[in-house]
């Protein structure tokens, strides 16, 4: 038999596997789960942004028919408060939430009291009926200002974040110049098509408690669930179902989660949340808001010799589970694809009287990205050169890699692994057809209108250990299963993972099915979070599939009577390799004579399976280019985004159009903190931003069609496949690249020094600049 080599999976843009149930409408959200006799859960919220309980009178509520019981903090006074996943430091723990207030809320819509009830509306209604009394307390809502009180003996600057290499003092001391800003990254988040959602149920006769709606860090939760409610980790599951997005806000611990698996478990009837919008946007994680004081040191050709930022983070009213990884790895990344002999960041994390912190897609990156490339076109101004010249010349060039950064972050040594970053730009620079565009945007400006272009570079950090586990099982019919602890947020972990394994193992990519997300299938896993699955989970499937393969091929060969390195396995079928004519065997044979008792096992397991884990200790790094092409409204101050570019190395794109959806997905949000998004407060604290009146997100109309460059010039050496992760690239580097095109409109270097910018910024902006005569 003769038969054409395998065309390899890997590489291609097959169709996802994830899409076929959702397009059906078959998807199960976690609104979507039910049980027989459950109940519904409602918050019942703090409406002062700062304030002393005096009393929560639940008797109203409690009279109402069908209302089953109500809490307050003093009912779940023995549950400790959520502990933190990631960037621990001693001194934030006495700033962790707890699962309901207790003697102060401190930020409006601060969980007070629960209700439970038998539908929704009546627990609502409930709800309604709890008098909660609060006596009023002065508000902290400037991160920079001055520092207040949490609690006796505990001010609201918990802890402070340091980190740098070289002498920056000498290289001031020897400059030939310096430039120095302050920036402001407005407070805005990730906005999921599903908010949240959870469903705790205790199944008596098993021990087992179960929470569906988990997402994103599943065994991690499930962990801190068990320590909370005192149980062993092996007596509670959590369940994945789809995820509506993730962003980094979705599948967080939040008390929410925790309050209903212990109401089934106290109430013995399984318990339902779903938040409605208002609840997430003053409830769900916050992110980006902070404000830094930077400068750099340079010589007179624009070189940077060093940079010194002190930043200001402003963390809301508690530290969540994310800790301090936002301020930690804004202080660690800054320095992006540059040289920079001597560098200094000191980051403040103090706590204000808003909703609770945490990441949000690139998060440190896309605050700290904006500071730093603010600061490159700082730099071209004083020496009288563009942008994109500042740019190449301070630049890493290929040669130097890989780079120790002597920064550290996320638990990692930071060492930049590979990357050829002049070469990218000039990709970038091509691709949008910069001598061109500069000429056209000439003629424009010439004829009134307000046009201009702006670059940004950034470094992204992608494939977080320590560890993933998979186990791959081949059953009796010849599908493959891929058991895996990663979790989807609708990235495409199925479709990458059964790329992957249907390449390596030697099987047809319909023909696999991908397990994750399910806390009882799989003993650990770390989730999905740090764009760390297609390099983690992705590698740890190609060994597992390696082994199994091996496994497969020493059986096939004792059956056909061949040596094992003679055989192939090519869609399900074990053949003579090179297609020479012989006998086969299909996979399913294999795994059915491997049935209990079969003198094939030896001693092995029954079954046909195998397990792998992928450690690594350092991250992956890929980088980018964004280029923005804005025009102006002068009448209305109105930015429309004429042109987008990203170029975008990957190492290795497994799937490239999932990157590209990535990317550009990423750009859409990005876009939203760059010229929309903001949540705005008042002076005592209460939020203007809790509807979509409000809080205002780009459309279809105000994205344009983003153009995407995916190269492969830089392989990771940290893995085999040379893989790096894509969910934040595209999201990284747009404040900066859109404030930059919007200085270049205005013929006025450095004049954005906010985020988001607003309509009435341009305005004031464009008003300045007529009455100086400019």
């Amino acid at each position: 038999m003769t038969d054409a080599p395998r065309q390899k999976l890997v590489g291609r843009s097959i169709a996802r596997k994830e899409d076929g149930p959702l397009l059906r409408g078959q998807g199960l959200f976690a609104a979507d789960v039910n049980f027989p006799n459950q109940l519904h859960m409602r918050v019942v919220r703090s409406t002062y942004a700062h304030g002393r309980i005096v009393s929560v009178d639940l008797s109203a509520a409690l009279a109402i028919p069908g209302v089953h019981a109500a809490w307050v903090f003093a009912d779940v006074a023995d549950i400790p408060p959520i502990d933190f996943r990631l960037t621990k430091i001693e001194s934030l723990k006495a700033y962790r939430q707890t699962i309901l207030a207790n003697d102060r809320v401190r930020y409006v819509g601060d969980p007070v009291a629960v209700v439970f009830a038998d539908d929704p509306y009546l627990a609502e209604d409930a709800a309604e009926q709890v008098v909660v009394e609060l006596e009023e307390l002065p508000v902290i809502l400037q991160a920079d200002g001055p520092i207040g009180d949490f609690r006796q003996g505990l001010s609201t600057e918990p802890a402070i974040i340091r980190k740098g290499y070289g002498d920056v003092d000498a290289a001031f001391r020897d400059a030939y110049a310096s430039v120095e800003l302050t920036l402001d990254i407005g407070r805005h988040s990730g906005v999921p098509l599903e908010t949240r959602g959870a469903l705790g149920r205790y199944v008596a006769s098993t021990d087992m408690l179960e929470m569906y709606g988990a997402a994103k860090v599943p065994h991690w939760n499930r962990d801190s669930i068990a320590r909370m409610l005192g149980r062993a980790p092996e007596r509670v599951n959590l369940f994945e179902g789809h995820v509506g997005g993730g962003f980094g806000i979705r599948g967080e611990l939040y008390p929410e989660d925790v309050l209903v698996c212990l109401a089934a478990l106290r109430l013995g009837r399984p318990v339902k949340w779903i938040e409605d919008r208002r609840e997430h946007l003053i409830a769900a994680n916050h992110s980006r808001q902070q404000t830094h004081h930077v400068r750099a040191a340079i010589d007179a050709d624009g070189n940077i010799l060093a940079i010194d930022d002190e930043f200001f983070h402003d963390q809301g009213g508690y530290m969540r589970t994310h800790a301090a990884t936002v301020p930690d790895l804004a202080a660690a990344m800054l320095p992006g694809p540059y040289r920079i002999p001597a560098y200094r960041a000191v980051g403040h994390i103090r706590l204000t009287n808003k909703t609770p912190g945490g990441t949000y897609r690139a998060p440190g990156r896309y605050e700290s990205t904006f500071v730093r490339e603010r600061l490159l076109d700082a730099v071209a101004a004083k020496v009288g050169i563009d942008g994109v010249e500042v740019r190449r010349r301070n630049l890493i060039q290929q040669s130097a890699m890989p780079v120790t950064r002597a920064l550290e972050t996320l638990g990692t040594d930071i060492v930049l692994d590979s990357g050829d970053y002049p070469l990218l730009l000039d990709k970038a620079l091509e691709g949008i057809g910069w001598p061109a565009l500069q000429t056209e945007q000439k003629q424009r400006r010439a004829n009134g209108e307000l046009i201009g272009a702006g670059v940004a570079m950034f470094v992204e950090k992608s494939g977080l250990g320590p560890f993933d586990d998979v186990r791959i099982t081949v059953n009796t019919s010849g599908m493959v299963e891929v058991v895996t602890g990663a979790a989807s947020v609708g990235q495409g972990v199925e479709t990458v993972v059964a790329q992957i394994c249907a390449d390596t193992l030697g099987v047809r990519y319909d023909a696999i099915n991908v397990i994750h997300g399910q806390t009882n299938r799989i003993a650990r896993g770390l989730g999905a979070f740090a764009s760390r699955v297609t390099v983690m989970t992705g590698e740890a499937t190609r060994l597992a599939a390696i082994k199994l393969r091996d496994r497969i091929l020493a059986i096939a060969a004792e059956l056909l009577q061949s040596p094992a390195a003679d055989l192939d396995i090519v869609d399900g079928l074990i053949v003579r390799s090179g297609g020479s004519a012989g006998p086969s065997i299909r996979l399913a044979q294999i795994a059915a004579a491997l049935a209990p008792g079969s003198k094939l096992l030896g001693d092995d397991e029954p079954g046909l399976s195998a397990e792998a884990s992928f450690e690594s200790r350092h991250m992956t790094y890929p980088y980018g280019v964004h280029i923005a092409v804005v025009k102006l409204a002068a009448d209305t101050g109105a930015v429309a985004i004429e042109r987008y570019l990203v170029a975008y190395d990957i190492g290795k794109a497994v799937n490239p159009m999932l990157v590209n959806g990535q990317i550009v997905g990423g750009v859409a949000q990005g876009i939203g903190g760059a010229l929309y998004e903001e949540f705005a407060y008042d002076d005592r604290g209460e939020p203007l931003s809790v509807t979509f009146a409000d809080y205002l997100m780009p459309t279809s109309r105000e994205v344009p069609d983003v153009e995407v460059i995916i190269t492969e010039d830089a392989p990771s050496p940290l893995n085999p496949m040379g893989l790096k992760g894509a969910g934040e690239g595209g999201a990284n580097a747009v404040g900066a690249a859109i404030a930059s095109a919007i200085d270049n409109a205005l013929g006025m270097p450095g004049a954005i020094t906010r985020l988001p910018v607003m309509p009435q910024t341009i305005k004031a902006l464009l008003k300045a600049k007529i009455e100086s005569g400019a």
